[in-house]
């Protein structure tokens, strides 16, 4: 089971499971995901120990994805 989960002021909310066989759950997921996008979130996934990249696809086949606001500061 994937998990899609948004970084915010409790730590985490986990906004969608999905599992890659599952059509309706994977469906709600990239809804979910586009939503997220949509209100300027950036979607991250692991691609290693201490190493992760941006996706602006939700990668089904990923255990997990999180999403998080861009860093603010100048």
């Amino acid at each position: 089971m994937s998990k899609l989960v948004r970084m915010d002021r409790t730590g985490h909310t986990t906004l969608a499971e999905w599992a890659a066989d599952d059509p309706a759950s994977v469906e709600a997921a990239v809804q979910a995901f586009r939503e997220q996008l949509d209100q300027g979130y950036f979607a991250m996934v692991s691609t290693g120990e201490g190493h992760a990249e941006q996706v602006k696809e939700l990668p089904v086949d990923a255990p997990l994805v999180i999403l998080r606001l861009p860093i603010s500061g100048g």
